[in-house]
């Protein structure tokens, strides 16, 4: 009983036991097959690529062998050519020489048969007409070789000349001499040899022409131009002496070729340097096409073999990119859809289905483009088709953003921003448009609160600006009630006490009339002033007018006049006549003429000579779509560090300021469409601030202020 209680367990660990061995060992010997097939087949891929690189290698190997025994075989055979044209030219001169002596030699005649063959023969110096005992009968030399024999005369070099001579007689042929220098001037010199030919006349021996040729000019006349550009032609001794040099072009010593010259007793070895290197590796375009198409269809089998472990690999990745794009695009917050070229969804990511409150089968659904989608305002669905129809015309720029309203499913109307794109194909075709769409609903709130605290902002602005200036004001008043008072009373003191006094005179009468009518002159003013204040002070609508500019000058001219008498400063207006109209928020402009012109008075309160405090206002035509107003003074400037925080909000360099008059005066100005600047000149005394205001009438580009200074 106790061994069959435990007989089931070990069964089922032997089991267990069974089965990890016959999956194990399996494996194991699959493993091994694997390895083994792996190696033999890179064994194999290793063998054929060093057989591959053997044949190229013999390749390689027999073309540049095979080029460089051509080129030395064209070497070998041009050593040849050039010893037979050497050989050639030199019995040419012999045969002109010979010509020389046919008929009756006299000295006349010697002179016009030698020049003759001088200037045909350019390697002949000098020919020499000697007499039976050697002596000297006529000469003749070559203009160009003058001056051969200038540094060592004839006579102390001519015994070659004369042993070559005593040959020629002897064997009655003619004879060339032994080789010998020639010096010249200026440490120059050639390498000549003298062609002694016999004057004999029925065996007896009359005398001798001998010519003088210079080697390297026979070298260059003998020799064929083409073979001298393509060598270096030397004319060596058998020891390797050189005795000439012809050609222009330097050899290598990769090529080299010499042959025996042996003329009428003159020995000497041609030699041949050509000008070509050795071939490189690849010498010519049959060996690179071959080696070429080896490499490349190892190449191509290389890349057949990559290719299918490649394809896999990019299915692989394939795979994991739209895994990741799908989990990109569930992820965006902004909307895209896609839809085709008549109109209908093909595409919407979670982002756009949750803006709208539709599920993308729902918005798939309406198919027909006869159906309007449901996220469309039903009162805007005539002006969206006709909008859509344009866009899928292409009668729209494509990718112009363009802000619309969409409907949620609850029924709530948001505003939303759109861009769209063409959707192209794989074959570069379009196929339809991708739309990218933002709720921008949270965005208009932020730009409405934004707008209110900036109204609020101006607002304070303005109760501040006339907080500090509520003395100026009691005191400007004070002026016309005083005056009121002055004379209300001297018009009493005028009229009659009590109804028993006489009445009133003309002239009395004419004074009270005009005391009345300076009284109600001041009060007009004391009005005036009030009535600038409230309107500068009160919230209201904003409203653009059209206003010339004197008249906002002059809206705000009694409160910068009270400031400027306070500082004595002087107020200049220089306005451009006829006076500009500009199109513009009239209280909010005037409250950016005020703060400048506060500002500019202040600045010169303190530093500036009475003399120099002049504020100037200033409004001219920029252009034809925009009119500057400059607010100019003479005070100290602005410094750099200021200069850079100067529109910062809440920056300010009064005690008592509060930091947001140039912030709201920039922000006024930019609203308008303009552009509020400065202009403080280093180093000098006074500000400038210009800003534009778009003209009347004129729809204005964007402005840009003169870089040129006042």
């Amino acid at each position: 009983m106790r061994g069959s209680a435990y007989a089931p367990a070990d069964l089922q660990r032997h089991t267990e036991k069974m089965a990890a061995t016959e999956l194990t060992q399996p494996s194991a010997t699959f493993g091994l097959e694997r390895g083994w097939l792996r190696w033999r087949r890179a064994a194999l891929w290793a063998l054929l690529g060093a057989l591959l690189l053997a044949v190229e290698a013999s390749l390689l190997w027999l073309t540049w062998q095979h080029e460089r025994n051509r080129l030395q075989d064209a070497t070998e055979q041009a050593a040849v050519a050039a010893a037979a044209d050497i050989r050639l030219r030199l019995a040419d001169n012999t045969q002109a020489l010979q010509q020389v002596l046919w008929g009756v030699l006299d000295e006349a005649g010697f002179r016009g048969r030698a020049d003759a063959v001088l200037r045909a023969h350019p390697e002949i110096a000098r020919i020499e007409w000697r007499g039976a005992d050697f002596s000297l009968v006529a000469r003749a030399l070559s203009p160009l070789h003058p001056n051969l024999f200038g540094v060592i005369g004839r006579a102390a070099m001519v015994l070659d000349a004369e042993a070559a001579c005593v040959s020629a007689s002897r064997f009655e042929a003619p004879v060339l001499s032994r080789s010998y220098f020639a010096p010249t001037q200026g440490g120059l010199g050639a390498e000549v040899v003298d062609l002694c030919v016999p004057h004999l006349e029925e065996g007896r021996r009359l005398g001798s022409l001998v010519a003088t040729l210079v080697l390297s000019e026979v070298l260059e006349q003998a020799v064929a131009p083409e073979m001298q550009r393509q060598h270096e032609v030397l004319l060596v001794e058998a020891d390797g002496t050189r005795l000439a040099r012809a050609g222009s072009s330097r050899g290598r010593g990769a090529y080299r070729a010499e042959r025996l010259v042996d003329f009428e007793g003159f020995t000497a070895l041609v030699r041949l340097d050509s000008a070509a290197q050795r071939p490189p590796l690849i010498p010519n375009i049959s060996s690179a096409l071959v080696l070429g198409l080896s490499v490349a269809l190892c190449a191509a089998v290389l890349v057949l073999a990559y290719d299918v472990r490649r394809r896999s690999a990019a299915e692989r990745g394939l795979a994991e990119s739209l895994a990741f794009r799908k989990a990109m695009e569930d992820s965006l917050v902004t909307g895209l859809r896609a839809r085709g070229l008549d109109g209908t969804i093909t595409y919407v990511n979670p982002a756009f289905c949750h803006m709208v409150g539709w599920s993308a089968q729902e918005l798939r659904a309406c198919a027909d483009p006869l159906r309007s989608p449901p996220y469309w305002p039903p009162e805007m669905v005539e002006q969206y088709r006709q909008r859509q129809a344009v866009r899928m015309a292409g009668n729209a720029p494509p990718r112009e953003g363009y802000e619309t309203l969409f409907m949620r499913r609850n029924g709530e109307r948001f505003p939303v921003l759109i861009f769209e794109a063409p959707l192209v194909d794989g074959r570069g075709r379009q196929t339809g448009w991708m739309s990218a769409v933002l709720d921008v609903s949270a965005q208009r709130k932020i730009e409405e609160l934004s707008r209110q605290q900036q109204e609020k902002l101006q607002a304070t602005a303005r109760l501040a600006t006339m907080g500090e200036m509520a003395s100026l004001l009691s005191h400007e008043l004070n002026q016309p009630l005083a005056a009121i008072a002055s004379y209300a009373s001297g018009s009493l003191n005028l009229l009659p006490q009590s109804a028993n006094d006489a009445p009133a005179d003309l002239d009395t009468q004419l004074m009270i009339r005009h005391a009345m009518t300076r009284a109600a002159e001041q009060a007009d003013r004391a009005g005036r002033v009030i009535r600038s204040v409230h309107q500068f002070v009160r919230r209201r609508e904003r409203l653009r007018e059209n206003v010339r500019a004197h008249e906002l000058l002059d809206a705000v001219m009694p409160l910068v006049r009270m400031a400027a008498r306070r500082g004595n400063v002087r107020i200049e207006v220089d306005v451009a006549t006829p006076s500009p109209r500009v199109s513009c928020d009239r209280t909010m402009v005037e409250q950016v003429l005020l703060n400048l012109s506060r500002n500019a008075i202040q600045s010169m309160e303190e530093d500036t000579p009475q003399e120099d405090r002049v504020l100037t206002l200033r409004a001219r035509t920029l252009d034809a779509h925009w009119i500057e107003f400059a607010v100019i003074d003479r005070g100290p400037g602005i410094p750099p560090e200021v200069a850079r925080q100067l529109f910062t909000p809440f920056f300010t360099t009064k005690a008592e300021g509060m930091g947001i008059g140039l912030s709201m005066c920039r922000t006024v100005i930019e609203q308008h469409g303009g552009a509020l600047d400065f202009h403080s000149p280093e180093g000098a005394r006074g500000t400038l601030f210009r800003f534009t205001l778009p003209a009347a009438s004129v729809m204005a580009p964007p402005a840009v202020l003169p870089t040129s200074s006042p």
